[in-house]
């Protein structure tokens, strides 16, 4: 891969990829709040208790059908059917919004010609869909997508199919995830890391590690 010119962390080690995670880097990624807007906090916690969505959505996050996997769900708890059917129909406002700075970083860095690669638990059929309503999602070199691996963050084989289906080393490619589990996981495969609590961290990880100049990543909106 051509070198891209001052792409080199303090220690020397030169970034020939850097890796996105979406939810919560790219996308806020919290459905607990939609709820809590759209039926009340209250009803909220007794769905969330009653019904594990988070696990549903693993589900679909290692490739089962979206609609099929959310509408069963649906029907096998029938005390909360229209609104477990809110998951599939209204997602793209579970999925919202996006941060701005981070789409920001994102196209900087295309701009830069550094290679920038997206590595999300995402089902295939909302990836796909939410790439018709988020034109940075098209933006990426490579996008892997557990929904179409069929693997999920932290699995260490996911990372093993980025290395593999990039051809670029481990300690070449620098990885940011909001949690700290997918961050261990790809450490220990010997990936350099950040962990994501705010863009502006996030920002300053690249500057330091010479993917971006102060002035681009600092940059207002």
């Amino acid at each position: 891969m051509d070198t891209v010119p001052g792409n080199r962390c303090p220690g020397g080690t030169h970034i020939d990829a850097v890796v996105f995670d979406i939810g919560n880097v790219l996308i806020a990624w919290q459905p607990e709040r939609f709820y809590d807007r759209e039926i009340g906090e209250a009803r909220r916690r007794a769905l969330f208790n009653a019904v594990d969505l988070h696990c549903m959505n693993e589900r679909i996050d290692r490739g089962e059908p979206f609609r099929d996997v959310i509408y069963a769900t649906a029907e096998a708890n029938p005390a909360f059917r229209k609104e477990i059917r809110m998951w599939h129909d209204r997602w793209i406002e579970l999925a919202a919004p996006i941060i701005p700075m981070s789409v920001k970083l994102l196209h900087a860095l295309r701009a830069r010609g550094v290679p920038v690669f997206a590595l999300t638990n995402f089902g295939a059929e909302s990836y796909a869909y939410a790439q018709t309503q988020f034109d940075f999602l098209n933006a990426f070199d490579r996008a892997f997508v557990s929904g179409r691996m069929r693997v999920t963050k932290p699995d260490p084989r996911i990372y093993k199919m980025v290395e593999e289906g990039s051809g670029i080393a481990p300690d070449r490619l620098l990885f940011t995830d909001d949690r700290t589990e997918n961050i261990a996981a790809a450490r220990a495969r010997g990936w350099q890391t950040h962990v994501f609590t705010s863009p502006e961290g996030w920002a300053d990880s690249l500057v330091a590690h010479g993917l971006l100049p102060p002035e681009e990543a600092t940059a207002p909106l």
